[in-house]
């Protein structure tokens, strides 16, 4: 069994992570290095590639599909 403490430290982990990391990007004075811009260069949306027709209906159908499972499997309790 994984105690709750196990998931709030990794939680915790990593929104820190996440933080610090966009903390020295927004600090910094070069372009490119924030996640929002990470990821835009990784879907090929910025700056444009072709490898963004496929990657970026994959990835808002990854997103979507993710949301659709996780809202209802958290707000729906199980009966069984």
């Amino acid at each position: 069994m994984v105690p709750s403490w196990a998931w709030i430290a990794w939680g915790v982990a990593t929104l820190g992570t996440f933080l610090a990391l966009e903390a020295v990007a927004l600090g910094n004075k070069y372009d490119g290095d924030t996640l929002s811009e990470n990821v835009r260069r990784w879907l090929g949306i910025d700056p444009p590639r072709p490898v963004r027709q496929v990657a970026v209906p994959l990835f808002v159908s990854v997103l979507a599909g993710f949301l659709a499972w996780f809202v209802p499997h958290i707000l729906i309790v199980a009966t069984s």
